[in-house]
Formats: structure tokens, C-alpha cells, sequence
């Protein structure tokens, strides 16, 4: 069964609207609301090459609490770095408050190796463990106790309730043939990320494969596409930022994401955009760097309504 549901277009929840005065960041997510955007999307990490890092389930909380109309994305999760059972509870807690505005991207963790280590996980098992997490987060989320017998993980009538309703969507990350193996097995969607419309296309169609092989037949399909991009109406200066904004984050030249990475005008944007639209992505998480939070809001929904009117 395929989803019918509109193009989605959510902006990355920076600190204005996370961190600092109260009122500051109610109005800035309230100014991603009014602008007809979305959803906000968060990120995470425990400590990110220099120590920089974000709780991405303790984030989404904020976000929903501080604006009760948003969707709150999350873009990924390092679910392996994690117990599954008590994040199951948070998710659980979450819903609780905030029905049906959660949608859970889950990676591996690919940049810092470093990030793996400290939190006493082998990086060589990361795929291996986010498997068997997924499995017990998805089966613990239908509120029925389950038993649960693996490498890293025994488990025997774990229970959480109430489980969320309406379900919890998950879309999983990363371009491996693991993470499309991954995707079909127990995601809801693909959250791509540094390919072309073409490989998207293909990776999409993988997938239901997977899926097929998997016994999974009436799989609601929420695919994604979370993507770096800036703005301005000067092409130079929007590369000048992006490239800075990006190398400062990863520590890698902007060259090796510039084929991946759009950046000038709205509408240029816009343009690249529209080829993963066609594609199947439905949800777009722009990374938008402008010269301001306010800015990119602004430029986030001109590219929204023009991906509309398309």
C-alpha cells in the first residue's frame, strides 16, 4: 500500500529554538508554524569530534512542548548506543503528550568512530545492533509483551505500555546495502541522504524488495531525503556559508558534499529539489544555512510553496 500523503517540508530545529530565553523560542518555532512548514527536526548525538553533541529524544520533548502544532522529526537516532527497552519508554512517554507528531529517523553513526567507542560499543557491530534494537523498540511499541533472544540482547516479557497511537513512523539512514536491507525489514521509510535523484529512485525500489522478502506486504511508505542547503540571493555568499557551516560541522572539505549540497536562491533550491520529489521523497529536512534562523525559515517555506506549485 502506498502513502498518499502530501510533500512534508521540515526545518532543522537550531538553538534559537532550542536553547536560551523562554519566549525567544516559542516565537521562533511559532514562526515555523505560521510559515505553513511542517514539522522541526532534531539531530543527535553523545559527543561529536570535539565533544559537540545533542540528546535527540530530550530535544524532540522540547519542541513539542514549547509548539503543540509541529510534527517533530528526529534525523537520526544512534539507536546502538542505547539500551532498546528504556528508549522504547521514552518514545512511549512522548507520544503521551504529543500523539502522532513523532517520526523516528534511526542511523548507525557513520563520521566519528570515536563516538561509537566511548559509549562502550564496538563500531564494527553497529549495524548488527541497531538491528536487534529495532526489532524490540518496534515490537515493544504495539504494547504487547514480547520475548526476545540475540546477540547482544535477551529479553524475556518485556512490556511497555500504552503504546503510542497512532503508531510511531520509522524511517531508517544511511546509503549501505545494509541500511536498504535495514530499511526494508523494519523501517516505515528511507531518510537519503548524499545521492543523486536517480540512486534515490533506486534505492526506493530496493527497498520494497526487501520488504517483499521480509513478508512485509502492507508496508505505508514514508520515504525522506535530509539534505544540507543554502540560501541567499547571491550564489557566492550562499556557498561561502554552506561550506563553512559544513566543514566546521564534519572536519571534510565542502567539495565532497558541493554534488549533494544546493545552494543560491530559493528557487534554485527549489529546482534541485524537485527531481527527489518526483523521486518518492515526501519528507524534506532542510539543513537550510542563511543569515539567520528567521531567514531560513522564511526561505524553507518559499521553497515549500514552490515545490507546490510545481
Amino acid at each position: 500500500m502506498e502513502n498518499t500523503n502530501p510533500l512534508q517540508v521540515g526545518v532543522l530545529a537550531d538553538s534559537s529554538m532550542l536553547t536560551g530565553p523562554h519566549e525567544r523560542r516559542k516565537a521562533m518555532l511559532k514562526r515555523v508554524a505560521d510559515a505553513d512548514l511542517d514539522y522541526v527536526f532534531v539531530a543527535d548525538h553523545i559527543s561529536f569530534y570535539t565533544g559537540f553533541g545533542m540528546d535527540g529524544l530530550i530535544q524532540a520533548a522540547t519542541a513539542a512542548a514549547l509548539e503543540p502544532t509541529l510534527g517533530i522529526h528526529l534525523g537520526v537516532y544512534l539507536l546502538a548506543l542505547r539500551h532498546p527497552v528504556p528508549v522504547a519508554r521514552q518514545i512511549a512517554s512522548l507520544c503521551e503528550s504529543a500523539p502522532g507528531r513523532l517520526v523516528l529517523g534511526v542511523g548507525i553513526g557513520g563520521e566519528d568512530r570515536h563516538e561509537i567507542e566511548i559509549c562502550g560499543v564496538d563500531p564494527s557491530t553497529r549495524g548488527r545492533r541497531t538491528n536487534e534494537c529495532l526489532e524490540i523498540v518496534r515490537g515493544l511499541l504495539s504494547g504487547e509483551p514480547i520475548d526476545f533472544s540475540g546477540e547482544f540482547f535477551e529479553l524475556h516479557q518485556a512490556l511497555i505500555r500504552p503504546a503510542p497511537d497512532p503508531a510511531v513512523p520509522f524511517l531508517i539512514g544511511g546509503r549501505s546495502d545494509a541500511a536498504i536491507r535495514r530499511t526494508g525489514r523494519f523501517g516505515d521509510g528511507w531518510l537519503g541522504v548524499w545521492c543523486s535523484p536517480r540512486r534515490y529512485a533506486e534505492v526506493i525500489s530496493q527497498i520494497k524488495e526487501h520488504a517483499q522478502e521480509a513478508n512485509r506486504k502492507a508496508v505505508r511508505w514514508q520515504h525522506g531525503l535530509q539534505i544540507w542547503v543554502g540560501i541567499d540571493s547571491d550564489r557566492n555568499s550562499a556557498r561561502a556559508r554552506l561550506a563553512a557551516q559544513m566543514e566546521s560541522m564534519y572536519k571534510i572539505p565542502f567539495e565532497r558534499f558541493e554534488k549533494y549540497s544546493p545552494y543560491g536562491s530559493a528557487e534554485e533550491v527549489a529546482d534541485f529539489l524537485r527531481p527527489y520529489v518526483a523521486a518518492g521523497a515526501q519528507h524534506l529536512n532542510l539543513m537550510a544555512v542563511t543569515s539567520s534562523s528567521e531567514e531560513a525559515v522564511e526561505r524553507c517555506a518559499e521553497i515549500k510553496a514552490r515545490l507546490l506549485d510545481s
